[in-house]
C-alpha cells in the first residue's frame, strides 16, 4: 500500500489512526503496567510460604521494569507525532540494512541506511539499538536474504529527516519506530576507548 500524497503524514487519516492506537497503548501500558505489579507483589506476599513463590518472581521483576518503562513510551509516541507533522511519508524499496559494523552500532544492532537530503548520493546510517520496541524490526532487517518476515519491510516508509530523527513505519502505516541520531556527546561516549 503505496502512502497517499500529503503535504505531511500527519495530514493521512491512516496515520492518526495509527498513532491513536500506539498512543492508546501506551497510556494503557502506563495503567495496566503498575496494577499488574501490585496484583503480582500481593499475590507473592500472600503465598509467601508457598513453593510457587520463585513462579511469580521473573514476572514481577518484568512487570516493574515495564512500570518504570512506560512513561518513556509515552513521550515517544508524542515525539512521533511531532515528526509525523513536520515530515511526508517517503517510500524506500529495499532500503539498505545490514547488522552491526557500522559507527554507533554494536555487534548485535541492526542499522539502515537512507540518503542524505543534501548530498542525494550519500547514504546516512539510522542504527536500531536493541530495545523490546526495536525487535519487531530487528527481526525482519539487516539479514541479507529473502524470508516470509523480510518480505514485510521490503518497503519501509520513512517520515523525518535522517540527519535528526525519522519515523519508519511499515506499509499501511503501521509499527512506528523513531530512530534518531546519536547527538556528539553520545558518540563520544561510544567511541570512547583506546
Amino acid at each position: 500500500m503505496a502512502p497517499t500524497h500529503h503535504s505531511t503524514a500527519w495530514d493521512d487519516p491512516a496515520t492518526r489512526r495509527a498513532w491513536a492506537k500506539l498512543v492508546t497503548c501506551a497510556f494503557l501500558g502506563q495503567a495496566l503496567w503498575p496494577a499488574a505489579w501490585l496484583g503480582l507483589l500481593a499475590w507473592y506476599v500472600v503465598m509467601s510460604i508457598s513453593w510457587t513463590l520463585w513462579l511469580f518472581f521473573v514476572p514481577l521483576l518484568y512487570t516493574f521494569y515495564r512500570a518504570f518503562l512506560q512513561p518513556a513510551y509515552i513521550s515517544w509516541a508524542f515525539h512521533t507525532r511531532r515528526l509525523l507533522r513536520n515530515y511526508p511519508w517517503r517510500v524506500f524499496e529495499e532500503p539498505e540494512s545490514g547488522i552491526g559494523d557500522v559507527p554507533g552500532a554494536t555487534a548485535g544492532d541492526v542499522w539502515l541506511g537512507f540518503p542524505d537530503p543534501e548530498h542525494p548520493d550519500e547514504t546516512l546510517v539510522m542504527v536500531l539499538h536493541a530495545h523490546v520496541r526495536s525487535m519487531w524490526w530487528r527481526r525482519r532487517l539487516g539479514r541479507g536474504y529473502t524470508t516470509e518476515k523480510t518480505a514485510q519491510v521490503r518497503h519501509v516508509w520513512c517520515a523525518g529527516d535522517p540527519r535528526y530523527a525519522a519515523v519508519i513505519a511499515a506499509p499501511g502505516p503501521r509499527r512506528f519506530h523513531v530512530l534518531r541520531q546519536p547527538s556528539p556527546k553520545e558518540q563520544n561516549v561510544t567511541h570512547a576507548g583506546p
